[in-house]
């Protein structure tokens, strides 16, 4: 067997490939363009990759390929007829991730609420030096028990977190999206409500008809003003520019980002011009990328390619 990885940079250099060895020739590629994939993966058996495409101009000349992997959830970037066609079967990964989103959900949420970045600054900048004061009340925060949490999107990502803010004391609320999730745990809420009563929302949906640009203007004024937004989500279910005005008029308090209608960034984001991080803090896609979710998500390929080879 003969596997390539295609873009092996979009799962980290830290993360241990040798067990791949085993089922033979390994050959890595940092990065492959689209007019770089054919000539890289016409004697394959097996292709492992990320965001790379998938369809006949690209692998059309790989007359042995049998596998695709992909290294994530989404698998918009497969031409699944056309492999279906070939009898070249695929695999994603869901998931591997979960544990590392929620926590990163968390860490966007408590930063915001907090205004940890404001206080940082207060000491770095050495006005907490020789202050006559021991405590700085500058920037108000409230305990988030008995706060209402509102959680669009409760599939194993979204109930996690649901899990974290009751632990935390908060009243957890949501909507299903795609109306298939239900609890007997949590309260479940028509959308206007979720947004008009939640003081924390964090979006866990996938990108689909019901949640392109879910969050626009006409969602974000009926808000609370002192109502932090985070998704981890995707991008598009955003409207950014409207994001970026409701932030900057004072409609919400502040917004925690892990995913963009492009990425990486474009210079064109609207969002470029907020600087203020008690109101804005971006990351750049990484909620996924614990070290042990990393770990998690190659040895579940791993396991998908050992069970192709012993199926033959």
């Amino acid at each position: 067997m003969k596997i390539v990885f295609l873009d092996r940079k979009t799962i980290g250099e830290d993360i241990d490939l040798s067990g791949f060895e085993r089922f033979g020739e390994v050959v890595i590629y940092d990065y492959s363009t689209s007019e770089e994939v054919p000539e890289r993966v016409k004697d394959a058996d097996i292709i492992v990759l990320n965001k790379v495409l998938v369809n006949e101009s690209t692998i059309g000349q790989a007359k042995s390929l049998k596998l695709v992997c992909v290294t994530a959830t989404g698998t918009n970037n497969l031409d699944k007829d056309y492999l279906a066609s070939r009898g070249i079967e695929w695999r994603n990964v869901a998931g591997y991730s979960t544990e590392a989103v929620a926590q990163h959900t968390l860490a966007l949420a408590l930063h915001l609420y907090e205004h940890l970045s404001y206080y940082d600054d207060y000491v770095k900048s050495e006005r907490y030096v020789n202050d006559r004061m021991f405590t700085h009340f500058e920037k108000h925060f409230n305990e988030i028990s008995g706060k209402t949490w509102g959680i669009i999107g409760l599939g194993a990502i979204g109930s996690r977190v649901a899990e974290i803010a009751t632990c935390l004391g908060a009243n957890v609320v949501y909507f299903s999206t795609t109306g298939r999730n239900h609890s007997d745990i949590y309260k479940e809420v028509d959308f206007d409500t979720l947004l008009s009563t939640s003081d924390i929302i964090t979006i866990h949906a996938p990108l689909d008809e019901n949640t392109l640009h879910l969050i626009d203007k006409t969602a974000l004024e009926k808000m609370k003003n002192t109502a932090i937004l985070v998704n981890v989500g995707r991008g598009p279910i955003i409207v950014e520019k409207d994001l970026a005005d409701a932030l900057e008029c004072g409609q919400i308090a502040a917004a925690g980002l892990d995913v963009l209608d492009v990425e990486p960034m474009s210079s064109d984001n609207p969002l470029v011009r907020i600087k203020d991080s008690t109101k804005l803090i971006i990351t750049p896609h990484i909620a996924w990328a614990a070290v042990e979710a990393r770990q998690r998500l190659m040895k579940i390929i791993e396991g998908q390619i050992e069970d192709i080879i012993s199926s033959k």
